[in-house]
């Protein structure tokens, strides 16, 4: 039984921190040994201590919901969709208060509302919000979840109230091998909570964020921000960013930051949520019918709609793999009129019931082009989208590559466009002024198609194409010379390697150090590298022992290419450290932040975990910023980080 009680105490540590902190300190491995000796020493005693952690494995299904009624009422908020709004509501709350407020201002998640009761210490039970007084017990699902304790420190009666949400990554990864294709996060998780069968919940990874006590039996939280700390003393998850605002000006530049950031999060929003931050204020300002007074949501616009699609038409890219493009009747969305919506691949196609002239339900966000989730609707005009035997472009007999279509014709025109532009691109050979309108021309006018080839153009020859005058020409020739002195990681990511990223392409150089390395890397010592898989691995050393790319590579070498090959790590006063940059630098671009920490000996992280040494947090940093603090890890604002790279 001590043995039990010291796994479940461990067990139940590492999850926390695997799942809320995002910070494990021990393997898969080592956890999953230590698993399998507490499920054999309960099925040798046949005792399951209350908080284990084998209780949070899908049961059987369930045959029916039973309803429970909250301690406390479950309000929803009320909404607002532009500044008038809002203003009307601080406007509203103060003249009631009869002063200045301040406000909390964070993420409103896109999910499933759920409330978690505890008693003594312990999980008691999990209900969907209902109409607010009446919930479904969805008690059997919830336990599957393993982002909220099963014991806590607080002993009272308690009601924490949270959104269930799934991560768009894990989204991504389900809808792969899923036979019915989820059409957005908040559905997904809708439907995973309110299965009958708590094993779909499990399959679906789903968590649980905190921002909300509804009912707690002792009168000891104040404030919105005592509400966070201890939520997060107790051991619940909860996003970092918990804004503290005491105007409206200062609102406003918290939702503009929050609908910035959140195109990089991993969650689905649709909005802010604004809250008085004192309880005592809260009880004056009271209830609607429907609303609390002293909280507002703030929502932005609408990221997803659904619109006719009128066809798929087929893209080659420059490795030759063939990507569905639906061309859709023109909506208006996030700002833009969308016409063009993509798919992965023809498998995606029919896991998602794609048909020409169906309706379509489309999301747009962080500027990118929308993507297809599914089909909503069928008419009698709709019909089968066909597989291509054929490469639309050349006409070749396409090569079916796992879940992929490839063009086999290195000849292929788009395949030879694409890799030029890439070759040019600015994290490559950074040819200034080079697009793949220029690449295309090049092409058609001067058969142009190996990189090698760029370099016998001059400026006479660049004038036979059409919208090259003489100054384009000649900057066009210069950027071209300009571009012979890349850092070898540059030169390695412009060969459009499979798999090979702008990270990857660096490690290649800080791994092998020169040119002639990387060549001669075995498939061993590449497969033995960091972060690179045998996929990956088997990628760059196919290239490197394939005659016709060694010999375009003595060929741009021969043109005067001199790649700018690399000492190793460079050494410096931030040597070990791991830098996370965060929020709004004044004097530096990003890049040149990141470039200077990596002069200096420094490694750029993109995101805080325990192997972050030093966050570097400039103006309105969010959620890497809570992280941080939350992980104890040393953060320097840009005034200390000048200081810091001038000594």
């Amino acid at each position: 039984m001590e043995r039990m009680k010291e796994l479940v105490e461990k067990l139940n540590k590492y999850a926390y921190e695997y799942y809320v902190l995002d910070a494990p300190t021990v393997s898969d491995g080592e956890y999953d040994k230590l698993y399998d000796e507490l499920l054999r020493l309960e099925k040798e005693t046949g005792i399951v201590l209350f908080d284990s952690p084998t209780k949070r494995v899908g049961g059987e299904p369930i045959s029916a919901f039973n309803k429970h009624q909250h301690i406390k009422r479950l309000y929803s908020l009320d909404k607002s969709l532009t500044d008038a709004e809002l203003d009307s509501f601080i406007q509203r709350a103060e003249k009631v208060a009869g002063k200045e407020l301040t406000y909390t201002v964070e993420y409103k998640y896109d999910g499933l509302t759920i409330s978690l009761t505890y008693d003594n210490g312990k999980f008691v039970r999990a209900t969907t919000r209902g109409n607010g007084i009446v919930g479904e017990d969805v008690t059997a699902q919830v336990l599957t979840i393993k982002t909220f304790p099963l014991t806590i420190k607080y002993q009272g009666l308690l009601e924490v109230q949270g959104e269930a949400v799934i991560k768009l990554s894990n989204l991504k990864k389900y809808n792969e091998t899923a036979s019915e294709v989820l059409k957005n996060a908040r559905n997904a998780v809708a439907g995973a909570i309110r299965n009958l069968d708590p094993k779909e919940t499990e399959k679906r990874r789903v968590e649980i964020l905190f921002y909300n006590v509804n009912y707690i039996e002792e009168g000891i939280i104040n404030t919105q921000e005592e509400c966070f700390k201890f939520l997060k003393d107790n051991g619940f998850k909860v996003y970092g960013y918990l804004k503290i605002c005491k105007n409206l000006s200062e609102i406003k530049k918290a939702i503009d930051f929050i609908n910035e950031e959140r195109k990089k999060i991993d969650y689905l929003t649709d909005g802010v949520v604004i809250k008085v931050n004192d309880y005592s204020i809260r009880e004056e300002l009271g209830y609607t019918d429907k609303f609390p007074r002293y909280a507002m949501a703030y929502k932005f616009e609408a990221e997803e709609t659904t619109t006719i699609l009128n066809s798929v038409e087929w893209q080659v890219g420059r490795t030759g793999k063939l990507t569905p493009l639906g061309m859709v009747e023109p909506v208006d969305l996030c700002g833009a009129t969308v016409k063009k919506a993509t798919l992965n691949n023809y498998g995606d196609i029919l896991r998602k019931k794609i048909k020409n002239n169906c309706r379509v339900l489309i999301r747009r966000s962080n500027e990118v082009i929308p993507e297809i989730l599914g089909a909503t609707e069928y008419f009698e005009n709709s019909y089968d989208v066909e597989k291509p035997i054929v490469c639309p472009y050349c006409g070749s007999l396409v090569v079916e590559e796992g879940a992929n279509l490839f063009c086999p014709n290195e000849d292929c025109k788009p395949r030879i466009v694409g890799a030029l532009t890439h070759f040019a691109s600015k994290d490559a050979m950074n040819i200034d002024g080079f697009s793949e309108m220029t690449a295309g021309l090049l092409y058609d006018v001067c058969k142009t198609k190996k990189f090698s080839d760029l370099y016998t153009l001059d400026v006479n020859t660049l004038l036979t194409l059409e919208g090259f005058k003489i100054k384009k020409a000649e900057n066009l020739i210069n950027a071209i010379e300009k571009s012979k002195n890349p850092d070898l990681s540059q030169f390695i990511l412009a060969l459009g390697i499979d798999g090979i990223g702008k990270k990857t392409a660096k490690d290649l150089v800080n791994e092998f150090k020169t040119l002639e390395n990387i060549k001669n890397a075995s498939l061993e010592s590449l497969v033995n590298l960091k972060d690179f898989g045998e996929i990956t691995a088997k990628a760059v050393y196919d290239y490197f022992n394939t005659e016709s790319n060694l010999l375009e590579i003595e060929k741009l070498l021969s043109y005067g290419v001199k790649p700018k090959e690399s000492e190793g790590k460079k050494e410096g006063k931030l040597s070990g450290e791991k830098v996370v940059l965060t929020g709004s630098l004044t004097n530096f671009k990003r890049s040149e932040a990141g470039k200077i920490i990596e002069d200096l000996g420094g490694e750029v992280m993109s995101s805080v975990s325990k192997l972050t040494t030093l966050v570097v947090a400039g103006v309105d940093a969010g959620s890497k910023l809570a992280k941080a603090n939350s992980l104890g890890i040393k953060v320097i604002n840009e005034e200390e980080f000048t200081r810091l790279i001038e000594q």
